[in-house]
Parts: structure tokens; sequence; C-alpha cells
């Protein structure tokens, strides 16, 4: 049988410490009686050998309950060492009882209690046992950390400052002199804006100052790195602290905030991540009513197009988190798919999980999918998102956009789906480009559906989602890795920002409020200025803009515009129970001619020379189609 390797580690353990006990209860048998000379030692240390099984098994048995062979001693901290000698005490004190008893039983000696073994020896032991075997866990340690320090696998290093002389930093100051992952790093000051613990020092670190000294410490203790270890700061305190840690030009590296450590029994040094462009926003983490969302999903056959995408995948994500009699993701592209499938059975192994690969144009294929699965509730995520390509290839935003969409909601009608929830944009707002055209199309689509179906046909409007595939964070850092430039379209181009979770938390919780007919919009916070985004992202990853890396202005692209909008002029907007979500009132339309427009489209959308800019202008007013692609 193979022994894991829980039982390698524990057993050299129980060797060592099962040796501890013996010597140290014979040890204490040679101090009280005055050595090896003495009369009565013959007859005690007789006594002993047949008793010191006996002892050892005891004292192993009070650490075991004790829980001494599950601690990870190379982590060991002042509570560890205090539990060993609770139990070192309590275990000598069991041995002595045993003892007692067989004395009083007659088991010994026919009960002389005077030829057994002195009872001082039971109070002079426990000293030695705990003495020796908390030498050899330090010992351990010390190994431990020697040996790291030879090792040249470091993923982390140079000379740093912590933020933060709470006990998230007094723990992460201790673990980063034992783990690997850190073994590199030395700390050489920490930072704390309370007046109380200015001059302190935590395992010899001094707290040097506030954060008013961040810069001039990083400059004269000549600081590679930066680690903010406030989990329980604000947003907005946190990202006003960072903003004056990117003046340094040193690596900026955080602890998690505190809710995302709520699962972990303390800090440690991987839980440190690299300061991401979401942590300047300076905004409190999105919440939404997660038992509302449960309820809704919970036991329900649940369908996402383009499941395997940026949004797709998290929308899939929190589904699997609250129950879905069956989850179904539909995608084109296999590789994403398949990605998100590997994911999700390894984190929900019990989830009734069908990844299934095809297009939303594709109505036999859809036909199948719905006969066969019978979904509840549908998201419909599947799109073409990218505004220049879209540009180029007008065509196959239609087909894909509208038509995709037309297809998955008619498919939907038949079948006696209860609600369906496309996934729109605030580029579907007075439009500028044909993928924000044809995302309002949906939107109309989709509104005109619901008027003559019995499913729930809504859809949720917001901005751009930090990190998502296509978006501008993911270039910026592929630019930085490369040495630069960063390209900024425009020194005064402006976007929402969200990030996916938060996104998809309000988009499923948008769904369960859903009546029918309803276009949600996302309150998405204040916007921000793209050339800041690039500016701060530089500095975060330890350059100075311009001078280390540079950023160039190539221009707006074909149907690209400075600043985005959520609503149109004509659209009110309805609160809900979530004061981050609205309800924008929808646009009435001639839906008879709006339905032979569509006909249009799709008679010419095969066409690559058709010009279908004209025909989208027709049935979405506020496009305003590019100067260049008219002429």
């Amino acid at each position: 049988m193979k022994l894991n390797n829980k039982c390698i580690r524990i057993f050299p353990l129980l060797l060592v410490d099962a040796l501890i006990i013996w010597i140290s209860f014979f040890c204490a048998i040679v101090f009280r009686l005055g050595g090896f000379q003495s009369d009565d030692f013959p007859s005690f240390f007789q006594h002993f050998l047949v008793l010191s099984g006996f002892f050892v098994l005891i004292m192993l048995a009070v650490f075991a309950v004790g829980r001494v062979y599950h601690t990870l001693w190379r982590f060991a901290n002042l509570h560890d060492l205090l539990r060993i000698a609770f139990l070192g005490l309590f275990g000598s004190m069991l041995c002595f009882w045993f003892c007692e008893a067989l004395t009083w039983l007659s088991l010994v000696d026919g009960g002389q209690s005077g030829s057994y073994l002195p009872r001082t020896v039971f109070f002079i032991a426990p000293f030695l046992i705990c003495t020796l075997v908390i030498l050899s866990r330090l010992l351990i340690r010390s190994l431990y950390i020697l040996l790291n320090k030879k090792q040249k696998d470091s993923q982390i290093g140079g000379r740093a400052m912590i933020i933060g002389a709470g006990s998230a930093g007094a723990i992460l100051i201790e673990n980063i002199e034992t783990d690997t992952f850190m073994k590199d790093v030395k700390v050489l000051c920490f930072v704390d804006d309370d007046p109380a613990k200015q001059g302190m020092a935590i395992h010899g670190v001094r707290v040097c100052g506030t954060r008013k000294d961040i810069v001039r410490l990083a400059k004269e203790k000549n600081l590679d790195m930066i680690i903010f270890a406030i989990p329980t700061c604000s947003a907005a305190e946190k990202s006003t602290i960072l903003h004056i840690c990117q003046k340094t030009n040193c690596k900026l590296k955080a602890l998690p905030p505190i809710y995302q450590l709520i699962d972990s029994k303390t800090v440690t040094a991987h839980d440190i991540r690299d300061v991401e462009i979401g942590d300047l926003l300076g905004r409190e983490p999105i919440r939404v009513d997660l038992e509302r969302v449960a309820d809704y999903v919970r036991n329900q056959v649940v369908l996402v197009t383009g499941g395997g995408g940026s949004i797709g995948s998290e929308l899939c994500r929190q589904i699997a988190s609250h129950d879905p009699k069956q989850l179904i993701i539909f995608d084109i592209y296999e590789n994403n798919a398949y990605d998100i499938q590997n994911e999700l059975k390894r984190k929900y192994p019990s989830l009734n999980l069908k990844v299934l690969i095809g297009s939303v144009r594709d109505s036999k294929r859809l036909d199948q999918l719905f006969r066969k699965y019978r979904p509840d509730i549908i998201y419909h995520a599947a799109a073409h998102k990218h505004v220049p390509l879209m540009e180029d290839s007008p065509n196959e935003a239609i087909k894909n956009n509208v038509i995709g969409t037309l297809k998955m909601a008619r498919t939907a009608d038949r079948y006696g789906v209860k609600r369906f929830v496309m996934i729109s944009t605030d580029k579907a707002v007075n439009p500028t480009n044909i993928m924000g055209a044809s995302k309002r199309i949906c939107e109309m689509i989709v509104q005109s559906y619901n008027a003559r179906s019995k499913t729930d046909f809504v859809a949720v409007r917001f901005g751009n989602v930090l990190g998502s595939n296509g978006s501008a964070i993911p270039l910026f850092k592929r630019q930085i890795a490369a040495g630069g430039p960063v390209t900024v379209t425009d020194p005064d181009i402006i976007r929402f920002f969200m990030t996916i979770p938060e996104a998809v938390s309000l988009v499923l919780q948008a769904g369960a409020y859903a009546k029918g007919g309803e276009i949600f919009v996302l309150d998405m916070g204040k916007p921000v200025r793209i050339l800041d985004m690039a500016e701060n992202m530089i500095r975060l990853c330890g350059y100075e803009p311009y001078v280390d890396i540079d950023i160039q202005f190539i221009g707006l692209r074909p149907g690209e515009k400075k600043y985005e909008e959520l609503l149109m002029d004509e659209e009110g907007l309805e609160k809900t129970e979530n004061n981050l979500i609205y309800i924008g009132k929808p646009i009435e339309f001639d839906e008879t001619q709006f339905w032979q427009q569509i006909e249009s489209l799709e008679s010419v959308m095969y066409d690559d020379n058709a010009d279908l800019r004209t025909l989208v202008k027709q049935i979405v007013p506020t496009y305003q189609i590019p100067k260049s692609e008219n002429c």
C-alpha cells in the first residue's frame, strides 16, 4: 500500500516524539535519584522499562488528539508552542494517574508504592518533553528556511515595504520568511497611518512612517516592491494609497479584500497578487441579492449561448454556483467551450453540465437543442462585438448578431421558454458603428417578441468590462510586456467600466427582476479616461509613462466615438430594488415595418457588395454612418 504525503510527513515526527518522551522520563528518573549510582535506581529503572511503552503511547495519543501533527511547523507561532506545553503537562499527568491506578490495583510490585516511580518524575518529565519537542519543531522550521534559501526558484524577490502594520501585515511578514514563493523578498519597513504604531517593530521590521512618507521611504531604501496588506480597507481609501504608491515606480502587490479571504484560515504569501487596474477605480464591490438569484435559477434548465466568451463563461460560473437543474453551454468556438467545461467539472463535480458546439445562426441545430433539452431560461451572450473588425465585415455583424438573435428568439418562443435575457451594450445607444447598430436591432427584436410571446424577453445593457476579450486592458498588458509603445486612440476618449463578475452578477439579478419587455440599464459608475487607465497600468508594472514606456495616440478607429452613452434621449429611467439596476422605457416603433426591414436585411446580407448600412439606418434612425463608409 502506498503512503500518502500526510503519512510520510507525520511518521518521522511520531518516531522523534516517541524517542523524546522515552528519553525525558529516563532523564527525569536520573535527575530525581541523583544519578546512576543511587541504590534505588535499578529498582525504579526496572519499573520504568515495564511502563515506558505505556508512557509513550499515552503521550503520543494526547499529542494526536491535540492536533500537534496537523500543524505545518514551518508556519508555527507562539500559540502552537504553548499548545505543546499544555499537552505535555496534561499527558504527563495522565501517565501519573495511570501509574497510581496500577499501584492501587496491586498490579505492580504487590501494590507497594514505595518501590514504585517517585511522583516528582511526573513533574520533571513534562518540562523535558515540552522543551525537546519545541526545540525539534524549531529545528524543522530553521532547516526548512535554510534549505529554501538555497533554492533558485523564487517567484518574487526584491526590497519591499508593507503598507499596513496590522494583523494581516504581521502574519504576512512572518509567512514571507518561510515560504519559497517569496523567499527572496527582504521587507525593510512598514507604513501605517496609526500614530501609536510609529517607531514600533514587527518581527524586527520598524514602522517608519505614514502614507505621506511612502515616496520618501521608497527612494531612501531603494525599494523594488510595495505590498498593500490592509484587506479591510475601503475601496476609495485603497485607491488613494495606491495612487501615492504609483509615484515610486515600485512594483505594486496587494492582498485581496477581506470578503475574498473569508474562506482562508490565515493570510499567506500565496494570497498576494499584482495590483490590478480595478483596484484604482476607488469603487466598492457591487453586491447583489444572491438569494433572489439562487431562487430564480435553482432547479431550472439554463442555456448560455456564447458560453465560452468573457461574459458567457462568467455567467456559467455564477449560474453553476446556484444549483441549476442543468446548465447547457452553447458556443461556436470549441477551445473556449472546452476550457470552461473543464473548469466547471473540476469546481462543481455534481453539476449537470452539457457543452454543445454550434451556431446561433443554424436553425436546425437550435431546433434539435431545444427539442432535446427544453431550456427554461436563456442567457443570450453569443455575438460579434469587436467594433473595428465589424466595420470591415458589416454583413457578418448582421448575420451573427441580428439573425442569430432572431433565430434564438423564434426558437425560444416556439418551445415555451420561460425567460430570454439578451446581453446588449452601451454602443447600441445612438450607435456610430455597425456593431452597436446591430445590437440595437437585437433589442428591438426582443421588445417585439415580448409583445407576442408567452416568454419574457428582456435585454441588459452595460458598458465595457475590465479584462474581457478584445478590451483595452489585455492589449495594454501585451504592449507593456513588449516594451511599448502603448497605443491610445484619443487623449480624451472615456468609457464606462465594470469588472466581469460585477457585470454578470447584475445581469443575473436583472434576469430575476424581469417581467418582460424591459431594457435593463446597469449603473456603470463614473466614466474613466482611457489615457489615465494606460498611465496607471504602466505605473502598476513599475515603469514611468512616457519615459520607460511611451504612449502613442493613433486616432479614433472607424465607428468609434469618444463618449459612450447608456441611455437614449427618448428613454426614461425606472428604479428597481437594486440601486445599480434601472429600467429604460422601451421606445415605440412600427413593428410591421420593422419586420419588413428585417426581411430586407436577410435577403441582402449574403451579398458582400450590398450596402447594408443604409438599410440599418432605416431600422435604427439614431445610427450615424461614419463618413468614410458613406462615400
